[in-house]
Formats: C-alpha cells, sequence, structure tokens
C-alpha cells in the first residue's frame, strides 16, 4: 500500500500568543515541523511528504527543513483560509502520485510515536478512514458561570489525535465537496459518508497549543536529549 503524508502547517497558533507560528518555534535543536518531517522520513512505509504552510511562512519552512535531502519530501504548498482548505491543498498537489492512502498530520504535535502510525496504517487495511485517538477518563459536566450542572456521560467519548489517515482518491473527492470549514478530517469523512475507525493514539502525542504546552514540550525535549545523549546518539 503506497502511502503519501500531509503535514499540515498552515496555522498562526493564536492562543500560543508568539511571535512566530507555534510549529516554527525551536524545541532544542528543531521546530516542531521538521520534528514531524524527520519522523516520517524514517519510515520506509512512506513514500511522499507534502508540508501546507501559509504562503508568509515560506522563509521560516525553509529554515525549518534546511538540510533534508530526501527526494520523498515535496516542495511545501500555500494553504488556505481554514484548516480543511488547506488539507484539500496538500491532496490536491498529491494527486498527480496517486497514493492509495493518505496521512494528515498536524505540524504542533511533535513527539508522534512510529507505533501510531502503523496502527492507523494498519485500519486502512480494512476502513475508508482511521483516526489515532484516546478514550476520554475524565468526568464531564457542564457549567454555568463556573459552578457545575450537568456531568455528561463519557461512555464512547474519544479525543481525536492525528495522523488521521483516509483512502487517497475518497478523502480528495470527500474534500471536493465539502464547504471548507469542517474542524478535522474525520468530520470531512463523516460527512461523505466514510467510515473512520478509531485507533489508539498516545498521550505523548498532544498538540502544542498554549504556553502550558510548549512547556511540556520544551522539558520533553530535554528529557529525548539527554537519553539520546546517553546511549551515545542512536534514537
Amino acid at each position: 500500500m503506497t502511502v503519501a503524508v500531509v503535514i499540515v502547517a498552515a496555522g498562526r497558533g493564536r492562543r500560543l500568543g508568539a511571535e512566530i507560528p507555534k510549529q516554527y518555534i525551536p524545541l532544542g535543536d528543531a521546530c516542531s515541523l521538521r520534528r514531524v518531517a524527520e519522523t516520517f522520513l524514517a519510515l520506509n512505509a512512506v513514500r511522499w511528504i507534502i508540508p501546507v504552510i501559509h504562503p508568509d511562512d515560506r522563509p521560516l519552512c525553509s529554515d525549518a527543513l534546511d538540510g533534508l535531502q530526501d527526494a520523498r519530501l515535496l516542495p511545501a504548498v500555500d494553504g488556505a483560509e481554514t484548516r480543511a482548505k488547506s488539507v484539500r491543498c496538500g491532496l490536491e498537489r498529491l494527486a498527480p502520485y496517486d497514493p492509495e492512502c493518505v496521512l494528515i498530520h498536524d505540524a504542533a504535535r511533535p513527539f508522534l510515536p512510529t507505533s501510531v502510525i502503523f496502527d492507523v496504517i494498519d485500519a486502512l487495511r480494512h476502513s475508508n478512514g482511521a483516526c489515532a485517538a484516546l478514550p476520554l477518563v475524565d468526568a464531564l459536566w457542564t457549567s454555568k458561570d463556573g459552578a457545575a450542572v450537568t456531568p455528561v456521560p463519557r461512555d464512547g467519548v474519544w479525543r481525536a489525535q492525528t495522523p488521521q489517515g483516509f483512502s487517497f482518491a475518497k478523502i480528495l473527492n470527500a474534500h471536493r465537496n465539502h464547504d471548507g470549514n469542517a474542524a478535522d478530517d474525520v468530520a470531512v469523512a463523516k460527512e461523505a459518508g466514510l467510515d473512520v475507525t478509531f485507533v489508539r493514539g498516545a498521550e505523548q502525542n498532544y498538540k502544542i497549543t498554549t504556553s502550558d504546552d510548549l512547556a511540556r514540550a520544551n522539558r520533553d525535549v530535554q528529557v529525548l536529549d539527554s537519553k539520546r545523549a546517553s546511549s551515545g546518539g542512536k534514537n
């Protein structure tokens, strides 16, 4: 099965409030976008990778990916005004390669385990779509003016992560017939009538969204670098 990857990196990261988009903020010696690209490039199963970026971020992207001389990493394509529309830009760029399936991953999730990637790919052998996710374990409540009001059942509730993988032809067609306002690609797929299977994600596959997330990421990078140094540079 031929596998392509769309790395979604067109967001502005306004909730973080940093001077540059979060996917380009240094984490140790590499930003999140580069760490994601390197994770996928390390896998022989991946044939093509396309970053989707904001048009204003071309210099940042060029610096982030400098030195990655792998032909599987295609030149970045400009995204659009919404996440879904940006994903479609990446899918359209991949269309001439006609991959069998595509994985769509957020550039701001830099600690993606390879086991999760392979679980998503494996799920695509019997499903049109697959999404890394974690079952919700915390109690849920509605509130009013800061006060607890009503408990919300959590049975069957999942926290969606990425990668979200799909039959390439079917998700491309789904995006072409979508208004471009979906929160993620599972929503696009479900609207098109595609089946989507959840596979277990990982707590370490979190998305950098807030300053607390960024602080956590910097701590995690220090741990990873320490382990790498103690093993003589081996991953």
